[in-house]
Formats: C-alpha cells, sequence, structure tokens
C-alpha cells in the first residue's frame, strides 16, 4: 500500500485518538499539578444595639471567587498531591516502615491508607476476576459448540444476558437479591438460621459477592471471542486428532487451547484493563463502606460536596493509567516477543 493512502486511510483514527485520548490525558495531568484555592476568611464584629459585640469568622466570596478567575486552575502544587495521604502517602509510609511493629500491623496500617485500601480491591478484583471470567466464557463457549443447533439459539440468548443488561442496573438487581427481604438473603439466613445474617455487612463477604457479579458480568464477552474461535479450529486437525485416539480433553488441550490462545491473549488484555477500572458494581451495591476502587475514589473527589478535587481526581486518574500500563506491559511485550519469533 502506497504511504500516501496509507497514511488517508488512518489519518481520520490518529486525529481522533489525539483529540479523544492524548489531549484530554494532558489536561487531566496538568490538572493534576494543581490544588484547590484556599478560601479567604474575614473576620465581621456584629453589635448590638442593647448588647455586647461578636466576632465572627466567615468567608470572603467575592475574594475567593476572583481568586479562582485569575487562576482558574487552582494553586500550584507540583507533585505534592501524589505524595499526600489520600495518595500515595509517602510520609506515612516511611512512618509506618521505621515503626518497631510486627509484619501484620505494618499491612494493616498501610491499607488502612485511602489509596492503599482501594488500590488492594482494585488489584484482587483484577487478578480473581478476569482469569476465572476468561475460564468460564471459555466453558460455556464449549458447551454451546457442543449443544444442537436447535438449542443454540436459546443457550446464547442466555449466556449474553449479563452482557445486555446496563452494569449497572444489574448490579442494582443483585443488591435487591442479597438483601435481607431478597430471596438470596433470605435463603441464607433460613439455611443458617441466622436472622442477622447479612451479605452487605461483612467486609469478606461483600469482596465476594463483587468478585462473583464481576466474573458472572464479565464472561459474556470472553464467551463471544471464543465461541468465534471456536468455529475456525481445522476440522481435519480434530479428525485426525480422533483417528489418533485422543480423547475429549487431550483434542482440547492440544488442538483447540493452542489455536486459540492469540484469541485468550486479546480477551486477558481487554478485562485486564476493563477491571481494573472497576466502579459500577461498587456503587450499584453501595459497598463503598467494605469495598472501594480507584475509579470510585476519583469519583468520590468529584462529588465533593463542598469543592470538586480536580487535582486529587486527576492524580488518581495518572495513577490508575500507570497501573494499567504496568498490568499490560507483561502481556504485551511477550506478545511481540511471540509475533518477532514467527517472523
Amino acid at each position: 500500500m502506497p504511504h500516501k493512502t496509507f497514511l488517508a486511510f488512518m489519518l481520520p483514527s490518529i486525529l481522533a485518538m489525539l483529540l479523544f485520548i492524548a489531549l484530554p490525558i494532558v489536561s487531566v495531568a496538568v490538572q493534576s499539578l494543581y490544588v484547590e484555592h484556599d478560601k479567604v476568611l474575614v473576620t465581621v464584629e456584629n453589635c448590638q444595639p442593647f448588647g455586647g459585640c461578636t466576632t465572627e469568622t466567615r468567608v470572603d466570596t467575592e475574594a475567593t471567587e476572583q481568586i479562582r478567575q485569575e487562576q482558574p486552575l487552582g494553586k500550584f502544587n507540583g507533585l505534592g498531591t501524589y505524595f499526600n495521604r489520600a495518595h500515595l502517602a509517602t510520609a506515612e509510609i516511611g512512618t509506618i516502615l521505621m515503626s518497631n511493629t510486627g509484619l501484620a500491623d505494618i499491612v494493616a496500617r498501610i491499607y488502612d491508607l485511602p489509596f492503599y485500601r482501594a488500590l488492594a480491591f482494585t488489584l484482587a478484583y483484577t487478578f480473581i476476576v478476569t482469569p476465572l471470567a476468561i475460564l468460564l466464557g471459555f466453558v460455556i463457549a464449549l458447551t454451546v459448540n457442543m449443544v444442537p443447533a436447535l438449542l443454540k439459539g436459546p443457550v446464547i440468548f442466555f449466556s449474553l444476558l449479563p452482557m445486555i443488561i446496563t452494569p449497572l442496573v444489574g448490579s442494582l438487581i443483585l443488591f435487591w437479591m442479597i438483601n435481607s427481604e431478597g430471596i438470596i438473603g433470605a435463603t441464607l439466613q433460613n439455611i443458617f438460621n441466622d436472622p442477622t445474617l447479612s451479605l452487605k455487612a461483612s467486609p469478606v463477604l461483600t469482596w465476594v459477592t463483587l468478585f462473583v457479579y464481576g466474573i458472572w458480568t464479565n464472561a459474556p464477552f470472553s464467551f463471544v471471542v471464543f465461541y468465534a474461535g471456536l468455529q475456525t479450529v481445522p476440522g481435519d486437525t480434530l479428525e485426525s486428532a480422533m483417528i489418533d485416539g485422543a480423547s475429549r480433553w487431550q483434542r482440547v488441550r492440544f488442538v483447540i487451547i493452542p489455536h486459540l490462545m492469540p484469541l485468550a491473549t486479546f480477551v486477558a488484555l481487554v478485562q485486564l484493563m476493563d477491571n481494573f477500572r472497576v466502579f459500577e458494581p461498587i456503587v450499584g451495591f453501595s459497598a463503598q463502606a467494605n469495598a472501594t476502587s480507584l475509579s470510585f475514589a476519583i469519583f468520590n473527589d468529584l462529588r465533593n460536596q463542598n469543592s470538586q478535587l480536580y487535582g486529587s481526581a486527576g492524580a488518581t486518574s495518572l495513577l490508575t493509567i500507570i497501573g494499567v500500563v504496568i498490568l499490560l506491559m507483561p502481556v504485551l511485550i511477550r506478545t511481540w516477543r511471540e509475533t518477532g519469533a514467527k517472523s
């Protein structure tokens, strides 16, 4: 393909990526270097006609607004936001590590810091949900591929149901089901004969519920990709394996799985990025008391009742992007090496 033709073909995509990806990231990076202006306080003296005088400290709205108009980005803070207690908390981490306490106490104190609490759940959700969802999607794809043609339509429809339902709506539905008056919550209370049992009250059970929901909602994407890949498996290779006496498990292990490995890499890349940005289940389950994620921390900064913390949200956003890149690097490096070896 001539270079001019290739450039004309790719130019719209390049411009769209610059406009909707690169520029917003640059904007977020710049905003993360600033913090909100301090409010201008004034002391006002109130005197009563038949009494004494009292002093009161108030916010000078006009002066504060004028400063915001003169410096709309806020007050320059450099990398201070990244290292404060709400984020990497370097000073607090140093103090904790220097303390003469046991490892368990150090881990517990670090976990109490907001950023590391959110990071812990985000990593746990990513590394538990992603492989299990891929495995479940692969099993469903194998099952659907073996059912009679008459039943494939209904089975595929029910398998794709979690993908059809909006994530927030799906999490709300499951939230109502695990409530003490819901079918799952009431059933568990009857099974364990404990009317106070609640999946929402225990941090461990809350995490498990979110993991189960994540697997349920991520599996359909893996199923669709793997089911499409199964249609491309060479029939001659499978027939040769059957003639040689290979069992069904051996055909899956030595023929189907190697054939689908490139698709598995693609699914892993997509779901790693998606799961690291987990947000909707936490909102839908109202689980922020027991589980918070990096994306929820950004949302929490932007919905602050007093003032929207753009600098804090920007710093968390960039740290999230860095985390996604770190997660994807091993998969990308492996893919690049395999591609180089084949070429």
